[in-house]
């Protein structure tokens, strides 16, 4: 039985512990939050839970196994750097830090200490975004050209990180996990509309050397709310639209093929036009998945779905897409 204590009861946190407290060989012990508001919510739903005002009480509590962190980004690596210090498995809500150095100090203990580090990007365990990965992996997309996403809303404006720190973690994680060639330059612009000069509206283009790309357009400005994605193959297309009740994926099998006429100097275009079939996907949540797959991880020693490298990569890219957008948009290379 793996002895959980969660920080943060806030946005995300009711979520975790309501599946951590069905996950099997798991027990959540405490949980741990500032407000006594939030406490007496937690008290409400789940009684047996321990309630403590202090992190510190959880991190420095030796009967617990594991640490899951759902608090601000900027409170991720002084948390987990503790907890880590302590022994303890740590997940963290994405993003995994506010930097990249911070996330490769924190790989570097969970390696030395012999702990599971992981990143609760919960997208990767939805039946959607497996299904994509079994069609990308079993070719039937052809060889992957783009990657398109747009997620935007009139969403609540963050005092401390941007837009795409907010909104585009989880598509570029789902855009790490889909394509294994990894990234080599990324371009960003943004823009602010309030007075702490914090982008509300932003666009990131992913550059990789084998032409492939992947664009993300993020707003926290949207009358609508949109979240789509768009995966785009030489043989078939796929849209995968979250807001879809039902038919989140559809694969479109339809392309082009072209071919140059030198005498004319033109390119000539030939368009595919077939069936649109919609795949049938796994039903259960994300985040019991994810959940499951970090006790399970622990007990086994096991690399998870979520895990440290991809929470990495996408922090590797946000931090290169504020560089962009100070300087103008510039294209900034990935190390």
């Amino acid at each position: 039985m793996i002895k959980l204590g969660i920080i943060g009861y806030g946005y995300w946190g009711p979520n975790l512990v309501r599946n951590f407290f069905s996950t099997k060989d798991c027990l959540v012990k405490s949980v741990a939050d500032a407000r006594l508001e939030r406490l007496d919510q937690l008290a409400k739903i789940f009684p047996s839970i321990n309630r403590l005002k202090d992190a510190q009480d959880i991190i420095n509590d030796a009967d617990i196994d594991a640490v899951v962190i759902a608090t601000p980004v900027f409170t991720h690596f002084s948390l987990a750097r503790q907890a880590l210090m302590n022994g303890k498995h740590v997940l963290i809500e994405k993003p995994l830090t506010s930097s990249v150095k911070e996330a490769v100090e924190l790989i570097d203990l969970a390696e030395k200490k012999d702990a599971l580090l992981m990143v609760d990007h919960t997208f990767l365990y939805t039946g959607a975004v497996q299904k994509i990965r079994q069609l990308i992996d079993a070719y039937e997309l052809g060889s992957v050209t783009y990657l398109d996403s747009t997620r935007i809303n009139l969403g609540l404006f963050q005092p401390d990180i941007n837009v795409l720190w907010d909104l585009a973690p989880h598509d570029i994680s789902i855009l790490n996990y889909l394509v294994k060639e990894k990234p080599y330059s990324i371009n960003a612009t943004g823009v602010t509309h309030t007075k702490n000069n914090i982008e509300n509206i932003a666009y990131l283009t992913v550059n990789y050397k084998s032409g492939f790309i992947a664009h993300f357009n993020c707003s926290w400005s949207s009358p609508v709310k949109i979240r789509m994605m768009l995966i785009g193959g030489d043989k078939k297309m796929v849209l995968y639209n979250d807001l879809e009740p039902t038919e989140k994926i559809k694969v479109y099998d339809t392309g082009y093929d072209h071919k140059t006429d030198e005498e004319k100097k033109k390119v000539l275009v030939d368009y595919r036009t077939g069936d649109i079939y919609v795949p049938k996907l796994h039903t259960t949540e994300a985040l019991s998945g994810m959940a499951c797959d970090f006790i399970n991880c622990i007990k086994q020693n096991a690399t998870p779905v979520s895990s440290y490298e991809i929470g990495l990569n996408v922090v590797k890219i946000l931090e290169a897409s504020d560089k962009s957008i100070k300087d103008g948009g510039r294209e900034v290379l990935i190390n």
